[in-house]
C-alpha cells in the first residue's frame, strides 16, 4: 500500500490513472474521507518513494481481492527483500 500526503497533493489527478488497481479517489468523493486521515497519518511516518521499483511477484493475485485493507493492513511500513 502507498499513501499520498494530502498536504503535498496539488489535486491535479495525475496519480489516479497511474494506479493499477484504481485505489486512488479524488478527495471530493464522500468515501475518500476515511482515506484522507489514513494518508495524512502514514505519509508522515512511512519513507517517501524516490524511484519506481518492481511490482511484488504476487501483485496480480491480489488485484481483485476484496477486504484487503480490513484483513491485512498494518501501520508498519513495507520492507523489500
Amino acid at each position: 500500500m502507498l499513501v499520498i500526503n494530502p498536504d503535498e497533493c496539488i489535486n491535479c489527478g495525475a496519480c489516479e490513472p497511474e494506479c493499477p488497481v484504481d485505489a486512488i479517489l479524488p478527495d471530493s468523493r464522500p468515501e475518500a474521507d476515511k482515506w484522507l486521515d489514513l494518508n495524512a497519518q502514514h505519509a508522515l511516518r512511512w519513507p517517501g518513494i524516490s524511484r519506481k521499483g518492481p511490482a511484488p511477484q504476487d501483485a496480480e493475485a491480489w488485484r481483485d481481492k476484496s477486504g484487503k485493507f480490513d484483513l491485512w493492513f498494518s501501520g508498519a511500513p513495507a520492507t523489500r527483500a
